[in-house]
């Protein structure tokens, strides 16, 4: 069978397994196993078990369950309360100002839990309820958050960034510097939307009467005061984690997991969790989400070493490197991809498969591989807010499951396509993601 039928075949089982419910890592090392077996025979299963303990014995990829149970940490307790009450005093006032002030609070939150779904889950059970109950359509109040969550994979610390690190073999701390200023950018770009947005709509606040308000002011001010104070140790670990990976004080292993403990330790001191329940829950949480990333992470690379093996790769890799086209035209063609792939998978399998692919590709149409990085992981970012995959979109639809699908959705499209905006910007202006990396440590490094 040619590599060009094969490939077809391949990704259509992939799309009907996927279809009917099964698993991304099941349904990825299912197809990789039968592709093997009826294109190489039995024997080819060496490989497989080969492949798939090999592809995450790496002391790099210890940084992910601990960056992960660090924002577990963060997520089960009440930081994400704390930080809303914070933000929604300093910007409640703003016509949209609540929506506003989760966007924010969702960019602060992706830096300390790295994760987009734990950032969708834990500012939407707090936000969606609040945004609803002061007049805001459903479709905002779940859009906004669920855009926002996004955010969690691009904005450092980023579990995204670690995987694509690791599968390039390229500098995870400049990987996360470069997702820095662009992280922050998206976060401004949704900011203006949702501010013209509720403009249009005539502006949304608070429900309760002017006189009521002014008298809530002091104990409002005192209490989120106290919150503040409350969130300030996470955002000092946080920052502390960046040092030490930009000034090469320690591995990104090794910083991820001082600050797993250290996060730990805060959730139990300052929220005074001293049960074994929330402790272990905490774990629990953790525990499960690295397995399903791990577990995705190497039934992907088996997945890559099926195609490989099948010549789809190698035919595919020639196919757009053959391409005499514009350097521009050749990264077009490559966005598309990206972004249909991250329509039906998972950001961390679309990189760990693609990634390794496309950089040489990248390379020498004379691109930069952490600016590229930054442009991969926003293409990823609107998958996770489209269908048919859309992991925010059910995360939000958990939450609230009287708000429609069809809402949640048609309120997160125009985000995506701020997103889509801030791919053009980088492209017209790749120094957005290049000018802090070169500026911290040095051009080229």
């Amino acid at each position: 069978m040619d590599p060009v039928t094969s490939g077809i075949l391949v990704v259509v089982v992939l799309l009907v397994l996927m279809a009917i419910g099964t698993p991304i890592a099941f349904a990825l090392g299912a197809v990789s196993l039968g592709a093997l077996i009826l294109d190489r025979g039995v024997g080819e299963l060496i490989y497989f078990g080969e492949t798939f303990f090999g592809s995450v014995a790496s002391f790099g990829f210890v940084a992910i369950p601990m960056f992960i149970l660090m924002g577990a940490a963060v997520a089960s307790s009440p930081t994400g309360r704390d930080l809303y009450r914070s933000l929604d005093l300093w910007m409640g006032r703003l016509p949209g100002g609540l929506a506003i002030s989760n966007i924010a609070a969702c960019s602060i939150f992706a830096a300390l839990s790295g994760s987009s779904p734990a950032t969708s889950a834990a500012i939407g059970k707090l936000g969606i309820p609040e945004m609803r109950k002061r007049g805001y359509p459903d479709g905002v109040a779940a859009g906004c958050i669920a855009a926002g969550g996004t955010l969690g994979i691009l904005i450092p610390p980023s579990v995204t960034m670690i995987v694509y690190g690791i599968s390039t073999e390229t500098s995870i701390g400049r990987l996360f510097i470069a997702g820095a200023i662009p992280g922050l950018m998206l976060a401004v770009l949704f900011m203006v939307w949702t501010l013209i947005a509720c403009k249009l709509a005539g502006g949304y606040n608070s429900p309760n009467p002017v006189a009521e308000a002014a008298a809530q002011v002091k104990e409002n001010v005192e209490g989120n005061i106290k919150a503040l104070v409350r969130v300030l140790p996470f955002l000092l670990v946080v920052m502390g984690i960046l040092f030490a990976l930009y000034g090469g004080v320690a591995t990104p292993s090794e910083a991820a997991g001082v600050g797993a403990f250290l996060c730990l330790v805060l959730a139990i001191v300052v929220y005074r969790m001293w049960q074994v329940k929330p402790v272990g829950i905490i774990m629990r949480d953790a525990l499960r989400e690295s397995v399903m990333i791990m577990l995705i992470i190497a039934t992907a690379e088996i997945f890559a070493f099926a195609l490989s093996s099948l010549f789809i790769t190698q035919t595919v890799a020639g196919a757009i490197a053959d391409l005499e086209v514009n350097r521009w035209v050749l990264m077009g063609v490559i966005n598309l991809f990206l972004l249909v792939a991250g329509f039906f998978l998972p950001p961390v399998a679309v990189i760990v498969m693609a990634a390794p692919i496309l950089l040489p590709i990248i390379v020498a149409a004379d691109f930069d591989p952490y600016w590229f990085a930054v442009i991969l992981t926003i293409n990823l970012e609107i998958g996770l807010i489209t269908p048919p995959v859309g992991l925010n979109l059910f995360i939000i639809k958990g939450i609230a499951p009287d708000i429609a699908l069809r809402d949640i959705l048609l309120g997160s499209l125009p985000y995506a396509l701020c997103m889509i905006l801030g791919i053009v910007l980088l492209s017209f202006f790749p120094q957005i993601a290049l000018w802090l990396p070169d500026l911290i440590m040095g051009a080229g490094s």
